[in-house]
């Protein structure tokens, strides 16, 4: 074996990094949660579940094999669910991709698995496999299959979806069972991926199934009456005393931690079956898919000691006392360590580690004294270490990495007497910004650029600070480690817990996320706020060749506090013919210019995230007339389509429900339902009579696309409409006027191909597949090699104004800044209104 110390280092490290869930708010375990986790001390078996997306996990069998079978049980999700709706905020794309991270951690974190991703990015939905592998780069993203069954040695491999074309969902999700059957066998194999054998070593797993259900075959009832002799069935519908739960309700409580995708589930108790249907590798004979594998110490050299006294600490354990069982823990500790280096001498080792600790209540807490800093900058640290019980324990040093603090101490941490230590760090000036590492360079339609091979997998990227704790108990000496965070207490909640984070000193941005330059010259205004004390310098925008900027008022700042903001207004002009670029905001301090915007993504189910992005905004400069002064607008599951009728001279107001009716609609040129209105507001549908007599009397209503899964669904319109699961993935697809000469593609802008040109990720979804005769199509489009869809684009007249229901999806393009989307939105606004307005 080559460099062994190395190897399982970072393999310990890979460990500790994919069970990081919430890891800045110090671990408090019951007894309970003692006692389950000294049972699987003495379970050596390992499972890799692969999928696709965030929420495509089973979580009824990842709690079933970590809770009921005490495995290694890893959720390998190839793409981080970049490419979806969210329908609690406004995060979309990469933004959305990090709170689906973090939603997938909260999700281990209750069902007791692992976590971890490849290099693809979910571009959105994919209608096969082959396109699917067509923007993920299919070598790169197998290698990181392979890579995740080396690190995680799975003795079993389960796909949520099958490789079989037969069974395909959804590209990405037949594509993830094809790299998994592909990875089987290759992930044994030294010729395959060598350059990652400087870290890992090859790794063949026993078998491989896939998790099917009744949903692939048609229905419940299709699935009872089938033959099901092939395949293998597991109840999960167990009982765990140990947590008062069972194993349904352990996973509905996972799964609800998909928020944003709003899969919020109900618990449920009973049998349960789930079923596998075997792949590759070695059948079993019975039901059990880990027949015949050796789960227990003796698959490991000189373990079956370990296992015999393994056995010995469960049976002794002691719910009132758990310290007792600190001695024999400590002597398991010695005689792991006394193994040959290997996979699982380094997995059973920290997970002894941390059982001593629960034992012994030891709790170390490191505090920085304020959330944020910057690189160069000093910070208070406060650091807290306790034992709760009455054995030996003494602090003999702490640390504070990388490089950052050392202290040799000799503190006898007395029963319930606790050491504490006030400290300053100071952090060095090329210590790295915190950030999603998968954002750091610049990526593809279909992947991202990693290109730290021991980064590739994890799901969050190492904190910067770290405290390592070295101790002696009953004279054994025992190391920890813990990140330093930020707590506070807040009144109306308690104790609050979020990441320590190094930023830059300075952020900027447009006050826009695109502008639409209808005339030649704009007014651009970028913020600026400190995240630092005393920092001063100049503001300033760059923009693309040919296009003018200058100053409006003075663009120097001088911010005393960390946290002061200012904006800066800058006159921006366009070249006269059609263009597009990117315009730059920058913040100059000294000879660096920072180009930074600071995102902060905050909801009370996930630990707060900070995300750097460039500040860079696109402009085009196009002709956009618009007709409907006064806009009014209904969010649904959250959009930008509101800056964006701004950008363009609308006036608009955010409506309610309190809002909606008849004689305060009157007001508005047009209304317009957000996204997914229908699927996320549920009294939105009482509020139609509302809506549909302010169309009556000369209002124009704008519906943009929702599910064909929903109850309201089937009385969006006041004709008959019927929504389908139809659409066109392919941003380029051709688009057919149909309807040539129809006001919504002449009045007040002349729709032509060009229009529909530079659109991003996709034309439209769930559209109609049948409506009233009442309803005109003026477009039409399709995927290659597939019928035309000629549902994007509905217009009825209902009275004396005009209802629009559209799935083409304008809450992508009109924050993307594409001109001929502009164009078309603000024809639909303007139907039967007369007059133009630049």
């Amino acid at each position: 074996m080559k460099n062994t110390c190395r190897f399982y280092f970072l393999g310990l490290l890979g460990l500790l990094l994919l069970t990081s869930v919430s890891a800045q708010k110090p671990a408090k375990p019951s007894a309970a949660d003692l006692h389950q986790a000294i049972k699987k001390l003495n379970v050596l078996g390992s499972i890799l579940y692969v999928a696709a997306h965030p929420d495509d996990e089973n979580t009824r069998f990842i709690s079933y094999c970590a809770n009921e079978k005490y495995y290694n049980v890893t959720y390998l999700s190839l793409t981080r669910g970049d490419g979806g709706q969210n329908l609690i905020g406004p995060e979309m794309r990469d933004l959305l991709g990090v709170l689906r991270t973090e939603e997938l951690l909260m999700a281990r974190s209750i069902d007791g698995g692992k976590q971890r991703f490849s290099r693809a990015n979910d571009f959105g939905f994919s209608k096969n496999p082959e396109e699917t592998l067509g923007f993920w780069d299919k070598n790169e993203v197998l290698s990181d299959v392979v890579w995740a069954i080396r690190e995680t040695r799975p003795d079993v491999i389960v796909n949520r979806f099958s490789h079989d074309r037969k069974y395909d969902t959804h590209g990405h999700h037949t594509a993830s069972g094809m790299l998994s059957v592909e990875a089987f066998d290759l992930a044994g194999k030294a010729d395959v991926y060598p350059e990652q054998l400087k870290y890992t070593e090859p790794w063949q797993p026993r078998r491989q199934f896939y998790n099917t259900s009744w949903w692939f075959f048609g229905g419940q009832e299709a699935f009872n009456k089938m033959d099901k002799s092939h395949l293998f069935s597991a109840d999960m519908g167990v009982y765990f005393p140990l947590k008062g739960k069972s194993n349904n309700e352990v996973a509905a409580e996972a799964r609800s931690m998909h928020r944003c995708q709003g899969f919020g589930s109900l618990s449920t108790r009973g049998e349960s079956l789930e079923w596998f249907d075997f792949i590759k590798g070695d059948r079993p004979q019975g039901q059990d898919i880990f027949e015949g594998i050796n789960t227990s110490w003796s698959r490991v050299k000189g373990g079956e000691p370990i296992g015999a006294l393994m056995a010995k600490i469960e049976q002794g354990f002691k719910s009132d006392n758990p310290a007792a069982s600190v001695p024999d823990l400590l002597k398991a500790m010695q005689m792991i360590q006394q193994l040959p280096d290997g996979y699982w001498k380094t997995i059973k080792l920290a997970e002894t580690k941390d059982v001593i600790r629960g034992c012994l209540g030891i709790y170390f807490d490191a505090t920085a004294s304020e959330p944020t800093t910057s690189p160069g900058q000093q910070v208070k640290v406060r650091l807290e270490a306790i034992n709760r019980s009455a054995l030996d324990v003494q602090l003999n040093a702490l640390s504070i990495r990388p490089s950052l603090k050392d202290t040799t101490t000799a503190f006898a941490l007395i029963n319930n007497k606790g050491f504490i230590l006030n400290t300053s760090i100071t952090i060095p000036e090329n210590a790295p910004y915190t950030a999603p590492y998968w954002l750091q360079k610049a990526a593809t339609i279909g992947m991202y650029n990693v290109e730290d091979q021991l980064l590739r997998g994890v799901p969050e990227t190492p904190r910067y600070a770290t405290v390592r704790w070295m101790l002696t108990v009953q004279g054994i000496p025992i190391e920890y480690e813990s990140e330093i965070a930020y707590k506070v207490g807040e009144s109306s909640i308690g104790e609050v817990w979020r990441p320590f984070e190094v930023l830059p000193p300075v952020f900027v941005e447009c006050t826009e996320s695109s502008y639409i330059f209808s005339d030649k010259e704009k007014n651009v205004s970028i913020r600026l706020k400190a995240g630092a004390d005393n920092i001063s310098g100049t503001a300033g925008v760059q923009v693309p060749a040919g296009w003018v900027v200058s100053n409006v008022g003075d663009n120097t700042f001088n911010f005393k506090k960390k946290g002061e903001e200012k904006t800066f207004l800058f006159k921006v002009s366009a070249p006269s013919g059609p263009t597009e670029g990117e315009l730059i905001p920058f913040a100059r301090i000294g000879e660096k210019e920072h180009l930074m915007r600071l995102i902060t993504i905050e909801y009370d189910h996930i630990p707060q995230q900070s995300v750097l992005q460039s500040a860079k905004v696109h402009a085009s400069r196009a002709d956009v007339r618009v007709s409907a002064r006064n806009v009014g607008y209904y969010m649904g599951a959250g959009d930008d389509i509101p800056a964006a009728l701004r950008q363009i001279g609308c006036n608009v107001t955010m409506l309610e429900d309190k809002d909606l009716d008849a004689d305060n609609l009157a007001k508005f040129d047009a209304v317009v339902l957000g996204v997914r209105a229908y699927d996320t507001k549920d009294q939105l549908v009482f509020h139609q009579p509302a809506l549909f007599e302010y169309v009556q009397k000369g209002g124009t209503l704008v519906t943009q696309y929702n599910t064909s899964f929903n109850a309201n669904s089937a009385s969006l319109a006041p004709f008959p409409l019927k929504l389908s699961r139809q659409r066109v993935t392919d941003e380029t697809a051709e688009i057919r006027l149909l309807l040539p000469e129809h006001q919504a593609l002449n009045r007040p802008n002349k729709i032509t191909s060009a229009d529909f040109s530079g659109w991003v990720q996709e034309r439209g979804l769930y559209f109609p597949t049948e409506w009233d005769q009442a309803f005109v199509a003026p477009l039409s489009c399709n995927d290659p090699n597939e019928k035309a869809l000629d549902g994007a684009l509905l217009v009825a007249p209902h009275g004396q104004g005009q209802f629009v229901y559209t799935g083409i999806s304008f809450f992508r393009q009109l924050p993307a800044g594409v001109p001929g989307a502009y164009r078309l939105f603000a024809n639909l606004i303007s139907l039967g209104k007369e007059g133009e307005k630049p």
